[in-house]
């Protein structure tokens, strides 16, 4: 049966997409996305899964008329199961959800709505607005600050001023001066609050105080969110009562809601973007020496493992843990550790420093036979070190490291209080992706992740004792507050 969701995106931080919008999203065949959702979003959208871009740019003439994307979902939910439509915002305040909708039904295809976050009401609840106050405002109303074909801003704007009501405007930032001198023309007093917020949820996300007198001489950039009226005064600043308030940090690694270092910065205070400097693919022979290795693991004497990934992949071969029993595992870190543990496994080795030149210190004399699962490309440290304590090393290769697309520019990148790098692998990737752009503050997992940093030119370093969610958070709320006290 044809099948079609529009499903709201939000405002732009992934995590404020609906359950049930996460629900359909990774159920869909195909995406059909525009302009404003956020690229971050877009990789909670399963493998394999085609994803068309719709949007219209700002300032561009416009690739896809709105008709043109009514006869594409049409097109698709014929040869789709799951057509999913995710729109930036909410679907049907100014997002053309209505016209969609009715194509569709006209059509007769199935459709399902998804409320989504407006950028209306996160924007000023994330700068300490609330558009309905007692005493201040009973209501409020949203209105667009640009019409289709460039249609005149015909409002009544007595009507407006007469409300009382707080304003919200929505793509208004071109037309932010006709907007104040019709409101200032209408009786508007031009000592009414006002507060613009570009990016909303973004980590550039900036909030300017002013009047209606003043908005038109305000530097703004797009896209903002504009709140005029008595509510505009309040300062609600519900973030600054949190201990990251402020800042903003960038995981190299993908976005996942069940992310415990993200979920736990985000509960602090934090602006937090995901997004992987590395992706791990499978191994460049399809896995045959990984499973050939692990299928005869008995004459092994040795398991070592550096990543998680490479317990994954290899563990996955394993049917019966039994024919683990006679062998010793030797891992670094406790992130791989724990990637152990879930298989219930338990590990005979693990350095305190976690970097293989301790793991070689620490492993004992050979002889004996080792079998290290890894990526394609790695140090040779570990290899080399065991074999030159009498240890015969089977390296294999479980999955090879690839730099992504960079899912945000050069300028947000840089702009970043605090960059997280999770392994030496993603400095290179970081690099690749972001040419000439150095993080200002950089958390590194190890010191070989550090080195790496200084010949990248950072010059801000610090690096983490403890792989773990809290050792991690503690590294960045020193940094943070560093940052606060100059």
């Amino acid at each position: 049966m044809a099948r079609v969701a529009l499903v709201g995106a939000g405002p732009g931080d992934p995590g404020l997409i609906t359950v049930r919008g996460l629900e359909l999203l990774t159920a869909a065949d195909v995406v059909v996305t525009d302009f404003l959702v956020d690229n971050r979003l877009k990789q909670l959208i399963p493998e394999g899964v085609d994803i068309v871009d719709v949007g219209k740019r700002p300032g561009a003439t416009p690739s896809h008329s709105q008709d043109a994307i009514n006869r594409e979902l049409i097109q698709l939910s014929r040869s789709h199961g799951l057509v999913v439509r995710l729109k930036g915002g909410d679907p049907f305040l100014f997002g053309r959800g209505g016209e969609e909708v009715d194509a569709l039904l006209a059509a007769g295809i199935s459709v399902e709505v998804v409320p989504g976050v407006t950028s209306a009401l996160a924007g000023p609840a994330y700068a300490g607005v609330p558009v309905t106050h007692r005493g201040l405002a009973d209501g409020y109303i949203v209105i667009t600050g640009h019409r289709h074909a460039d249609v005149p801003l015909d409002y009544d704007w007595s009507a407006l001023v007469a409300s009382k009501l707080t304003i919200v405007v929505l793509m208004g930032v071109a037309g932010r001066r006709l907007i104040a001198g019709a409101l200032l023309a209408a009786g508007m007093s031009p000592t009414t609050p006002t507060v613009v917020i570009e990016s909303v949820t973004w980590p550039q996300e900036r909030s300017i105080r002013t009047t209606i007198g003043e908005l038109a001489g305000e530097e703004i950039r797009s896209p903002a969110v504009i709140i005029i009226g008595a509510t505009a005064g309040l300062r609600l600043d519900w973030r600054g009562s949190l201990p990251l308030a402020g800042s903003s940090i960038h995981l190299l690694r993908p976005f996942d809601p069940n992310d415990g270092l993200a979920t736990k910065l985000r509960q602090e205070g934090a602006a937090v973007i995901q997004s992987p400097a590395i992706e791990i693919h499978d191994p460049s022979d399809g896995g045959r020496a990984l499973h050939d290795a692990m299928h005869n693991i008995e004459q092994y004497d040795w398991l070592v493992f550096t990543s998680k990934n490479g317990v994954e992949r290899a563990l996955r071969e394993v049917v019966d843990l039994r024919r683990l029993a006679n062998i010793k595992i030797a891992v670094i870190g406790s992130g791989t550790r724990t990637a152990l543990q879930r298989y219930r496994v338990g590990s005979d080795l693990m350095p305190a420093e976690f970097i293989g030149e301790a793991l070689v210190d620490s492993f004992p004399n050979g002889p004996g036979r080792v079998l290290f699962p890894r990526a394609r490309v790695a140090r040779e440290v570990v290899p080399d070190g065991l074999r030159a304590k009498g240890w015969s090393v089977d390296v294999v290769e479980a999955y090879q490291i690839c730099i992504p697309p960079p899912l945000m520019t050069g300028e947000i990148a840089s702009a970043m209080d605090v960059t997280v790098f999770t392994a030496a692998s993603t400095v290179t990737g970081y690099r690749e992706q972001y040419p000439g752009v150095r993080p200002k503050r950089a958390v590194a997992i190890g010191p070989v992740t550090a080195d790496r940093l200084r010949d990248l030119g950072a010059e801000q370093i610090v690096v983490a004792d403890q792989y773990s969610v809290e050792g991690l958070a503690e590294v960045i709320r020193g940094l943070v507050s560093s940052l606060a006290h100059g």
